[in-house]
């Protein structure tokens, strides 16, 4: 029942808006009555919240507690903060901190820049390894049993015209990384946007995180965002000097 209920709180994580029980019990492959039942204790202990007039669920306050001890223990809120924050003075735009969560790449910490445009990733957020810079740099970096297993077997949906889908071409893209040190992304996210990320290095020489600049496509060139490669590369080795590796 700890994993069903563990379960919902994964699903509701992908609803922003909330979900009512029947949605719950469907997306779940749960019967009604178990959800529901998993439900009200899980608000009962503060880890979802009920909206009576929708009748939805929502993500509790105690999740995002639990969510903040994590990025505490792993120094990405108090000790990486200031490095990224740095980052962004130099280069006035966003500079997003993400690990591997899996078959994805999970966004831990962003300082955005002061334009008015904004980087949609915000801490929390899931997103492809394929398809972004972050995602690409954990995969090259990744130590070779687990990059070998991800090259196979990552599911290369296409998220623009841009993404890579075809497998011989993704490993080319992975290898290409590994040669140059940095990874690149030009619109196979999301459309208007591109990207470079480095590897975050643990003591074994894998990347146990990857940071990245994002930027429009209208404000810098990827000749610009090259260029940043150093700052970035010197960055990520103060991260990896400073934060918990586990």
């Amino acid at each position: 029942m700890v994993g069903k209920a563990l379960g919902l709180l994964v699903l509701l994580g992908d609803e922003p808006r909330g979900a009512s029980a029947a949605e719950i019990s469907r997306r779940a492959e749960l019967p009604f009555s178990t959800t529901y039942r998993l439900l009200g204790s899980l608000t009962r202990d503060g880890f979802v919240d009920y909206e009576p007039d929708g009748r939805r669920y929502h993500l509790g306050l105690r999740v995002f507690q639990l969510g903040q001890r994590v990025s505490n223990h792993h120094g990405f809120a108090g000790t990486a903060l200031p490095i990224l924050r740095r980052v962004t003075e130099e280069t006035g735009e966003a500079t997003i901190l993400s690990v591997r969560d899996g078959i994805h790449h999970l966004t831990v910490n962003k300082v955005d820049g002061p334009q008015t445009f904004r980087v949609t990733s915000d801490p929390g957020h899931l997103g492809a390894l394929h398809t972004t810079s972050v995602g690409k740099a954990l995969v090259a970096f990744a130590d070779d049993a687990t990059r070998a297993q991800l090259t196979d077997e990552l599911p290369l949906d296409p998220l623009t015209e841009h993404s890579i889908t075809d497998r011989e071409a993704f490993r080319a893209e992975i290898e290409l990384v590994r040669r140059r040190g940095y990874a690149t992304m030009d619109e196979e996210n999301e459309l208007g946007m591109r990207a470079l990320a480095v590897p975050v290095f643990n003591a074994q020489g894998h990347a146990f995180a990857s940071l990245a600049t994002a930027v429009p496509v209208f404000r810098l060139s990827m000749e610009a965002l090259v260029a940043l490669v150093p700052l970035l590369q010197s960055a990520a080795a103060e991260l990896s000097a400073r934060l918990p590796q586990q």
